[in-house]
């Protein structure tokens, strides 16, 4: 079984940039790749500012963030990976996009290497199918913030070999993560459960059952959950969620899945949520108040 000693990331956006820190601060070499010069410098700033709050916090130690940052290599080109021992997708949410650069990469990457997307619900044996390394490809579905959430679900497409399911489990667990193995089913285990919920609370607000935020605090209060579904949804990203709400409601056919007109709405308005300051709140003043837009 190959070792995973030097790890490319490629993206370095909302989850490629904490992948990429949280792989570094396990260890591993990394290199990070990005479209452009301005692409790394904004996804660098942010590891640095979340480096230097760990060491103003008493978490970590000045000479640790030092080491982290010194494994960490940025790069624009796709050849600076051709040595990594495990490649980690984690651009936009669009299969095409994956395709293409999956194509790009499995022509540079060592033979051996393994591939892992960090899709959250598009079908893992889809970019598999399209290497020339299908038994060594595998899902590494990490959470939003990755340098906080414990979960990675370790997704195993019919093509995976048992060597790089192993090698993907043992990695997430490297990381300090639960490492929790799943099937290539549409929106594996967590959003398969957690997306019908958001998408419930929507339809719950569009039915008149409660106000955005009371339906928000009725689930904090009742059900311990740490955000309401329409705090939640706001969080994940609300084209995100569309995209899930497609590929679910393509892949099993039943309306728990489809996404509600409100959501619709939204979305062709551009409220994506805290990404852009509007969704089923309104995130710019000091605190989020309701959006007065969504009716």
């Amino acid at each position: 079984m190959a070792e995973i000693k030097k790890v490319g990331v490629v993206g370095g956006g909302l989850m490629g940039h904490g992948i990429a820190q949280v792989t570094a601060t396990a260890g591993y070499d990394v290199v990070l790749r990005e479209v452009d010069q301005s692409a790394l410098d904004t996804c660098m700033g942010k590891i640095n500012k979340q480096l230097a709050r760990a060491v103003e916090k008493g978490k970590s130690s000045q000479e640790d963030a030092d080491a982290i940052l010194a494994r960490l290599e940025t790069t624009t080109e796709y050849t600076d990976l051709a040595d990594c021992d495990l490649v980690i997708e984690a651009i936009t949410e669009s299969l095409p996009a994956k395709l293409e650069m999956w194509k790009e990469v499995d022509g540079i990457v060592k033979e051996d290497a393994y591939f892992a997307t960090n899709t959250s619900s598009l079908a893992v044996i889809d970019q598999a199918a399209a290497t020339a390394r299908p038994e060594r490809f595998l899902g590494l579905h990490y959470f939003n913030p990755a340098q906080v959430m414990k979960l990675v679900e370790v997704v195993r497409a019919v093509t995976t070999s048992d060597e790089a399911f192993e090698a993907g489990l043992r990695f997430a667990r490297s990381q300090g993560k639960l490492a929790i193995p799943t099937k290539d089913k549409a929106g594996f285990i967590v959003n398969r459960l957690l997306v019908p919920y958001m998408l419930d609370a929507i339809r719950a607000y569009e039915e008149g059952v409660g106000s955005v935020s009371e339906i928000d605090d009725a689930m904090k209060a009742g059900a311990a959950h740490p955000m309401g579904p329409l705090t939640l949804a706001d969080f994940v990203g609300l084209d995100t969620l569309g995209s899930i709400c497609d590929v679910m409601f393509d892949e099993f056919r039943e309306r728990r899945f489809a996404q509600p007109p409100t959501l619709r709405k939204m979305l062709a308005a551009g409220w994506y949520g805290r990404k852009s300051g509007l969704g089923f709140y309104d995130y710019s003043g000091d605190q989020p108040s309701p959006n007065p837009g969504v009716t």
